[in-house]
Formats: C-alpha cells, sequence, structure tokens
C-alpha cells in the first residue's frame, strides 16, 4: 500500500511539472515562439531532410565520393526526379489541408515563401524531365544501368557472369549511339548538356555499383572488372560527344573580352524576379538605376568642385586613386577603416553588436588568381584583402592598389563586416535558422543600405571620402544597368567592361575581373542588380517605419536580422504585420523617385 501510494504521488508530480511549461508559455504568451519558430517551421525542417534524405539515397556519385553523397550535389535521374516531384507534390498537399488563416504573420509569411520554393523547384524539376525527353532517344542504354543499381542498394546477391553478359549488350548500344551522334548536327546547349550529365551520372551509378561488389563477391571480381571498365570508358567518350554538338549561342561567343556566358533572356529574367519578390520589370528597374546614376553624377560634381577640379571629375577621382597605401600596409590600414565604422555605429547606437560578432572575425590575403574575378576585398567570416602580390606585372599591382585606396575601401568595410556580411551571417545562425529564403536582395541589398544610410549620415568625411563612396554607388547602378541588358542580348561583356571604365571610372583589369565574375563567376543572373534594388528596398522600408515615428532605427535594424533572410516584401509583411492570404503576390512599389 505504501509503495503503491508513493506511485500516486510520484505521478501526480510528474503530471504537474510536465504540465508547467504549458502554464509557463501561456503567461507569456507567444513572444518566445514568435522569436525563433512559426506554424511553418515543423513542416519546413522535414521537408528539408526529406529532401536531403532523396538526394542521397538516389544519388548518381560514386560511394566512394562521401560529401557529394552527403550534399547529394550530382544529376538529377529520371529516378530521383520523380521521387523529388512527388515529394514537392506531398507537401503541396499538407499546405493546402493547413489552417492559413488562424495563423500569426510569422506562419503566413513563411507559408507562402515556402509555397513559392516548392513551386520553383518543381518548375526547374518539370524543365529538367522535359528536356531529358527530348535526348531520351540518344539514350537509350540509360534505363538498363539504371536497374542494375537498384539491387545494389540493398545488397541483394548477383550472378557475376549474367552481370558482365548484361553490360558487354550495353557496350554495343554506348558505341552505336555515339556513332549516331555523327548524324546530329546540333543539339540545343541545355539537351546536350543534360545529356552528358546523364552520362557522367550513369557513371557515378555504375562506379558505385562496381565497387560494391567488386573484391567483394568472388565470381563478380572474375567476371566482371574488364567488361566494366569498357563501360565506363564509353560512357565518358559519349558524354564528351554530346556535349559537343551542343549549339552555341552567338552572345557567348568571345567578343574579344575571354569572358563566355550564359545570357537567360526575357523570359527567364522575369520569373526570376518574380521569384525574388521584386514587382519590376528589367527595363523599369533599368530606368531605376539611370536615375539613381543621375543624382550620383551631380554629387560626384559637388565634390569634384570642392577638391578644385570643377566638373572633371575624373581628375578628382585620379588624385583619389593615387591615395594607396605603400605594399604591406593594407591590412593595417582596412582595420582602421574597419574600427572608423564600428565606433561610428555605437556613437549613434544604431543597432546591437554582441561582443562575440566584433571578436570572431579574421582577416585574410586574396591571391593573385583569385584577384582575377575579385579585383576588391570581400568580406563574411573574414576580411579578405585584394592587394598586389609579387607575382603581378608592375601595371597588375599599380592598378590593384589603386582600386583598393582607402577613400574607395571607406565606402565598404562596414558592407563586409559589421554592420554588413559579418554580422548578418552571425544573426542568421542564430535566429529562426529553419527559414531557407535566402536571396541577395536581402543578403547584399542590406549591406549596401549601410553604404546609403551611412552616407545620409555624414559618414564621409572629406570630398575625397565622398568620390570614395560615390564610385561604389555607381558601380552598384551599373551593375544593374550593364547585367541586365547582358541578360537581355543587348550587350557584350566587351561592352560591359567599356561602361565599367567610361561611366564608372574603373580600372580596366578591375573592371574585366568585375564582369569575368558576374558571367561566369557562379552567381546567379540577378545577383548583381541585388546590391542597389535591394539597399533601395530596405531604404524604402526605414522611411516607412523610422522616419514616420513607427519605430525606433535600432529597433527597426535588429528586427531586420532577427527575421534571416527573405524578400524584403515579405520581411515588410512582417514588421508591419499585413494581413496577407495564401496566394500573395509580389505588388510593392518601392521606388517613388
Amino acid at each position: 500500500m505504501i509503495t503503491l501510494k508513493r506511485t500516486k504521488q510520484t505521478l501526480i508530480i510528474f503530471l504537474l511539472v510536465s504540465l508547467m511549461p504549458v502554464v509557463q508559455l501561456s503567461a507569456q504568451q507567444t513572444n518566445n515562439l514568435y522569436s525563433q519558430t512559426s506554424e511553418m517551421a515543423d513542416a519546413m525542417i522535414q521537408y528539408d531532410a526529406d529532401k536531403a534524405s532523396i538526394l542521397r539515397f538516389y544519388s548518381t556519385a560514386s560511394s566512394e565520393n562521401f560529401f557529394m553523397r552527403q550534399q547529394g550535389n550530382n544529376y538529377n535521374s529520371p529516378e530521383r526526379r520523380k521521387r523529388l516531384l512527388q515529394l514537392i507534390d506531398q507537401y503541396l498537399d499538407i499546405l493546402k489541408k493547413s489552417p492559413f488563416e488562424k495563423w500569426n504573420i510569422n506562419g503566413k509569411v513563411d507559408y507562402v515563401l515556402f509555397k513559392r520554393n516548392l513551386e520553383s523547384e518543381q518548375y526547374q524539376l518539370l524543365e529538367e524531365q522535359k528536356t531529358y525527353d527530348q535526348v531520351a532517344k540518344h539514350l537509350s542504354f540509360s534505363d538498363k544501368l539504371y536497374e542494375l543499381q537498384k539491387p545494389r542498394r540493398r545488397g541483394i546477391a548477383v550472378n557475376g557472369e549474367e552481370v558482365a553478359k548484361a553490360l558487354n549488350e550495353i557496350n554495343k548500344e554506348i558505341a552505336n549511339a555515339t556513332k549516331k551522334l555523327k548524324s546530329i548536327d546540333s543539339l540545343e546547349t541545355s539537351q546536350a548538356n543534360l545529356a552528358s550529365d546523364a552520362a557522367k551520372g550513369l557513371q557515378g551509378i555504375m562506379k558505385d555499383y562496381f565497387n560494391f561488389y567488386n573484391g567483394y563477391d568472388p565470381m563478380f571480381s572474375w567476371w566482371v572488372p574488364k567488361t566494366y571498365s569498357e563501360t565506363d570508358s564509353l560512357l565518358n567518350v559519349f558524354a564528351t560527344a554530346v556535349k559537343r554538338k551542343g549549339k552555341v549561342n552567338t552572345l557567348q561567343k568571345d567578343d574579344g573580352s575571354g569572358i563566355i556566358g550564359n545570357p537567360i533572356g526575357d523570359v527567364e529574367l522575369r520569373r526570376q524576379l518574380k521569384f525574388e519578390w521584386i514587382a519590376y520589370t528589367p527595363e523599369e528597374l533599368v530606368e531605376i538605376a539611370n536615375k539613381e546614376f543621375a543624382w550620383c553624377d551631380a554629387e560626384l560634381l559637388k565634390a569634384s568642385r570642392e577638391m578644385g577640379f570643377g566638373d572633371n571629375w575624373k581628375a578628382a577621382q585620379e588624385k583619389v586613386k593615387m591615395s594607396y597605401v605603400p605594399p604591406g600596409q593594407q591590412p593595417e590600414a582596412m582595420y582602421d577603416l574597419y574600427k572608423q565604422s564600428v565606433d561610428f555605429l555605437k556613437k549613434h547606437d544604431l543597432l546591437t553588436l554582441p561582443p562575440l560578432s566584433e571578436e570572431a572575425w579574421g582577416m585574410y590575403m586574396m591571391s593573385a588568381e583569385r584577384q582575377r574575378v575579385s579585383p576588391f576585398f570581400l568580406g563574411g567570416t573574414s576580411l579578405i584583402i585584394s592587394y598586389p602580390t609579387n607575382t603581378m606585372t608592375y601595371e597588375e599591382k599599380l592598378m590593384s592598389m589603386r582600386g583598393n585606396n582607402p577613400h574607395f575601401s571607406r565606402a565598404t568595410v562596414h558592407h563586409e563586416l559589421l554592420a554588413g556580411h559579418h554580422l548578418q551571417g552571425y544573426m542568421t545562425d542564430r535566429h529562426k535558422t529553419y527559414r531557407n529564403f535566402a536571396t541577395p536582395f536581402w543578403h547584399e541589398g542590406n549591406a549596401l543600405y549601410w553604404e546609403l544610410l551611412l552616407w545620409d549620415m555624414k559618414f564621409p568625411r572629406s570630398p575625397e571620402d565622398r568620390i570614395g563612396m560615390l564610385f561604389w554607388r555607381m558601380h552598384r547602378c551599373a551593375r544593374i544597368i550593364f547585367s541586365l541588358n547582358y541578360h537581355l542580348g543587348k550587350w557584350t561583356p566587351q561592352q560591359c567592361i567599356d561602361f565599367l571604365v567610361d561611366r564608372v571610372g574603373h580600372e580596366r583589369a578591375n573592371a574585366e575581373g568585375e564582369v569575368r565574375r558576374s558571367f561566369t563567376g557562379g552567381y546567379g543572373p540577378l545577383y548583381q542588380i541585388a546590391y542597389k534594388i535591394g539597399g533601395l528596398e530596405f531604404m524604402a522600408l526605414k522611411r516607412e517605419l523610422v522616419d514616420t515615428k513607427k519605430m525606433p532605427i535600432k529597433q527597426f535594424h535588429d528586427a531586420i536580422l532577427h527575421e534571416n533572410s527573405m524578400p524584403i516584401e515579405m520581411l515588410r509583411a512582417i514588421l508591419t504585420n499585413q494581413n496577407i492570404g495564401r496566394d500573395y503576390k509580389p505588388s510593392w512599389q518601392f521606388y517613388n523617385k
């Protein structure tokens, strides 16, 4: 009886303790809940995990390449593509059944953007499938190779002689398919690339298949190696041959610049703008850039006159460029600019700077090779300094020093560290980490916003400083103009380079590096326009909330970093607590100059 009584008491205490967090949450209402999560967080986390499982399981990378297999960073086979589409349909159905109308604005925004992500992934997979269907006749051997892989995933024993016989027949098909390619004039570039990737994917799964059995299954090891080696070689020959059949777009030919990119055209530009929640056409964005350029021109002339050069702003800019520091002293000069920038942020109490964010950033020097695509310093977890190395020619050294002078760098040190990219990374690692809505319009736009804000707050101390900051402001306007014109098929890379030299005042080598970075550096087509356009969005949001006294400036800046990266119109929906619907679409006309 005593034992039973104690058991009951223990059970009662356990129930009371287990209920305590619920009572506490009710008392705090939902403040703590929405500081880190929303009603959509669980589904989003589950989707990311489910997708990662599918990418790993249906991988076309060899099991030896563990990193690629873990990341799923390889070709989408028809099998994997189909499974991913099924997963997307499953989660779109979950969204349809969710009680959206009852949710907080955080959950509603997460719903809208998660749905956007799913539909974009679905679109891209279906486009892939359309392209694959167009080249499937050239890959008649692929299904037979995929079928070999299926039993291997569960370790099913195989008959080595039968495997060798099957591979021998498949090898004849691959050789025949390669031979037939000679009678084809050309394929669309996307078709040729996908067919080549498919062959390489088949190489990956066959290597995985072979390595699983070879050396462990005696009869497999006796029968298969020689025939498998032929399969691998034939797939490689096919992949190379079919890729060469891709059409060469006239805009992708070398125009003398040595830069060969991939202009995406008007239709895809508009689709990507919609995805990024930008309610403007490419032509309207170019018009905005030209208006901003005109403002820069006027300010540049003011600074030039103050320096005694009249309207000859290029002469004034030339003097500023010659203010570079001697070799070996650039890191210390950049650190001094960093301290000035942080002191300014603190003096005006503009945002919260966690002590560790100030402590834990590094500093490195950029290699000469990397400076070919990144002629100016970069930032994030570390400040990566671009300055001449001993391997550069005399002219290359001079252009690097001139382009990285202290007045130019004054405009960007806060862009790269605090309160820019370093602080962004620090905060997004700690707040609402389930959100996978990363966009350069937030990432680069917010860093650029600090350049615009600090200009307005008189951070530049002299006309030389203003010319340095205006150089970068003009540069970001130029990025919108040259990158959109390039992707619309209106400009060549060489025209883009000349525009940067003549209109902004770039050193030619730096202009070449900038254009090379824009079109061959692995950045998305909208990345270069995201700096200025994103910065203008943040400035418009500041005018709406801070300038009207609806929110203190420090609270505004802290709130941006606590919501994690997302399209800025959707951040606006959260900060203004808008009543949005399930099918909310981009509509914000933020530019009113």
